[in-house]
Formats: structure tokens, sequence, C-alpha cells
């Protein structure tokens, strides 16, 4: 990420309906996926912002998300003939992990959080740049009678995510009892919006999806009760020690479009039993053949901090790439995650070099995640 440094750039970009709120806070903000978001915050900083998520409560604001949403007679049987994971393994008020697969290459378009509401209606939560794409695809394939319609700036999303997040939100009369990976409509001082049981850190957490024109009053509330909760606003940099520390992959680093789920080890959110979902055949025949490199974890043995794009080497030979990497506030090192090649074929535990700024840094192979999930 790279700072906006003139209003001119500020103004190609997208804001969110919060952008006053983060200006009063101090925001550093930064472009992300066509938005103009809050990188971190005055008086907190990367360090704080993610302390406070794993020990207490912070909340995100995460507007530049996507949203799309299907609907009409078979909405769900179409969606789930397009993206990866099968949406017959769950219910309505549920929602899934899934991927958007190119059809010819098997790369990853985007990966999706769908919610599934009913038969006929389901709504998407894909990245912030690549949410035309995503509805550009599904309304090439969309049968007579199916609506695919972009809702990208009509909804705010609010991340509350934090051991305390369910204390926070009952506070504020809202539902917190629902599972992970299930969602329940609900109204707050007469906003409706919708609670998921979603998110992207690791801990108890909650996405609120609100009307975009009703996403001050429903800060403003959050800020007002979660005092009593030492309640920290969080910036998109501490979203990212989050994730990475998780394993979480991030699109355009971890999985591409020249990086298939086999590749990245998100073979998890595919329905392989499926009849249909695009990129089908390529990838079942990549899982068969066994990919030419894998995404694995990076711990470092030394005093080093791994970025995206560094080359991996095992002796003289370069084995892999760098996709994330950081410094972990948790574990007090760096982490990583890696492409790396499947042969020669590196064990858990063997020790790596990467080459940082042309010094050598030794790191060890794991499997992620780097920290406890504590997600239920």
């Amino acid at each position: 990420m790279t700072d906006v440094t003139s209003d001119a750039a500020a103004t190609r970009l997208r804001r969110s309906p919060l952008h006053e709120r983060h200006t009063a806070l101090g925001a550093k903000f930064a472009p992300f996926g066509g938005w103009e978001m809050p990188l971190e915050y005055a008086g907190g900083g990367v360090l704080k912002e993610h302390t406070a998520v794993r020990t207490g409560v912070g909340v995100f604001d995460v507007s530049h998300l996507g949203k799309a949403r299907v609907t009409g007679p078979g909405a769900a049987d179409f969606v789930n003939a397009c993206l990866t994971n099968d949406l017959g393994r769950i219910g309505p008020g549920q929602a899934q992990y899934t991927l958007c697969c190119d059809d010819a290459t098997g790369g990853v378009v985007d990966d999706i959080i769908a919610y599934l509401h009913a038969d006929d209606h389901v709504f998407l939560i894909p990245n912030a740049a690549n949410t035309a794409e995503v509805v550009r695809r599904l309304r090439a394939a969309a049968p007579t009678g199916v609506e695919v319609s972009d809702e990208h700036e009509a909804y705010a999303v609010l991340a509350v995510q934090g051991p305390r997040s369910a204390e926070l939100l009952g506070a504020l009369g809202l539902p917190t009892e629902h599972g992970y990976m299930s969602f329940s409509t609900a109204t707050l001082d007469g906003v409706g919006l919708t609670v998921c049981r979603t998110g992207y850190t690791g801990e108890l957490g909650y996405e609120l999806v609100v009307p975009a024109e009703h996403a001050v009053a429903v800060w403003d509330a959050l800020f007002s009760a979660g005092a009593a909760y030492e309640l920290r606003a969080c910036g998109l940099a501490a979203r990212d020690t989050l994730r990475t520390e998780m394993g979480y992959p991030l699109h355009g680093q971890d999985l591409s479009l020249e990086i298939t789920p086999v590749q990245g080890r998100s073979g998890w959110a595919v329905g392989w039993d499926k009849p249909a979902f695009w990129g089908r055949d390529v990838l079942l025949a990549e899982k068969a053949a066994g990919p030419r490199r894998t995404l694995r974890g990076l711990v470092a043995v030394d005093r080093a901090i791994p970025r995206p794009g560094m080359a991996v080497y095992a002796g003289d030979t370069q084995v892999g790439t760098i996709t994330s990497g950081t410094f972990s506030p948790t574990r007090k090192q760096g982490i990583a995650l890696a492409l790396l090649n499947t042969d020669p074929k590196l064990a858990d535990g063997d020790v790596v070099e990467v080459d940082i700024r042309g010094r050598r840094a030794q790191m060890r192979v794991t499997r992620p995640p780097f920290v406890t999930p504590s997600v239920r």
C-alpha cells in the first residue's frame, strides 16, 4: 500500500461513507482496491490495533469490499454451477467461502463469501478490485430470469472483531448467538442490517452489512457502547497482520489468476464432486497430477521480516517466492506465506533461506495458521 499524497490522487478513488469519521480519528489513508481507506489511526498504529483485536475488540471499516446480489428462480443453483464451493452443503441463513475461477485456466478471479438467503436469493461479497469482473462473468452466464446486480456502493460493511465482540453487540441488542459462518437480520435504532458471523482475523467476530446511508449512525452507536469495552478503530494494516497470522490468503498475492486453488491450498473450498463449476476440468486434472508448487508457511529463525516478492532458496537453488510476509505482533517474529516448488519436496520443519535485500535470512517451513484460531 502507498499513501495518498494529493487531492488529485484522492479524487480518483472511491470513499467510504465513514470517511469523515476516519478523518476525525486521525486516520492515515491509503489506496486499496480503488478506494481510499484507513491504513491506521493516530494514537493507535498497527501494533495497538492488532493487539486490540487479539485481546479485546476492534472495528474495521471494510466498506470497500464488493457487494453483489443474484436473484430469481434457480439463483442458488446458478451460483453453485459457477463458483467452486458446494452451496448444497449449507442452508438459508448460512454463509460459505468460495472461489470464482477462470474456466480455461483454473486461476482464481476472486475469493468470495456467499450468503444464502433462499433458493432464489444469494448475496455475494467479493473483493473491491474484482467486483466488476465477478459481476460481469456471472451476468454473461446467467440464464433468463436470473438477475445479477452490482450493489458495491449501496452498503457499508463494519467488521467487529475480537474476544469481546459479542459483548459489545449484545449491549446494542444485536443478535450474537448464531453459529460461525451464518447470519441474522436485525435492527439497530430503526436501521435494518445483517449481522454476519464472519471475519478475516481469526478471532470471534461479526461483520455488519448496513445500508450506506446509515453507516455513520451504526458506527456512532458502536463507539458509544464500545467505550465500556475499550473499542478501538482498526485500519487495513492491522487487518493484514491479523489475516497473515491466520494464514488466510489475500487475493492478488496468495491467490490470483496465476495461482490456482490447488496451488494455493484452497482445495477445501472446492466441491470436487459437483458436476459443474468454472475451472472444474483443469482443476481436477491438476489435483490428480499434483501441483508444481504449493502455498506453505514460513517462520523466521533469524531476525528478519519477509515481504512479498522475495526469493526463497534451498542452498543455491531458488525454490519459491514469498507471497505475503510481515512481522507477527503476536509471535514477535517474521512470518510469511510462500509458493514453494513441490520438487524438491520440502517438509515441515525444513530450513530455507529468504533473500532480504541481498542478505540471506533463515526461515523454517511450517503449516499455517501461525497462531491458534479463536473464530468459534
